[in-house]
């Protein structure tokens, strides 16, 4: 590793850039997010409901139950530890992807 220039290789032998107060970040490969949003189990979902009586009337069988929701990449640059990134993806969800009231949401980071 290379400290005064900030440059390692990676795990898979790739070039890590940005050594900035002793951590590492990923400059030359960015962070994808995907962010799950549904309504929450209490919260009726008409569409779901629509989605269920056509997929039913086009013949599909073993349907129980379907519900939609919503799917959101969110690319991360390079200035984020995993940690930190997770932090601020949950945070994103929670203030601005979701309506708390009657959505929930999950996520997955990857490299």
């Amino acid at each position: 590793m290379d400290l005064e220039h900030g440059t390692q290789l990676g795990a898979l032998g790739y070039e890590v850039r940005g050594l900035t107060r002793g951590r590492v970040t990923y400059n030359e490969f960015f962070m994808t997010a995907y962010v799950y949003v549904s309504l929450k189990k209490s919260v009726l979902d008409p569409q779901g409901k629509t989605i269920q009586g056509a997929l039913k009337k086009m013949g599909y069988k073993g349907l129980e139950s379907v519900r939609q929701g919503k799917y959101f990449e969110l690319t991360l640059d390079g200035g984020l530890t995993r940690e930190e990134a997770q932090t601020e993806v949950e945070r994103i969800a929670r203030e601005v992807l979701t309506n708390p009231v009657i959505e929930e949401f999950r996520f997955s980071l990857a490299e």
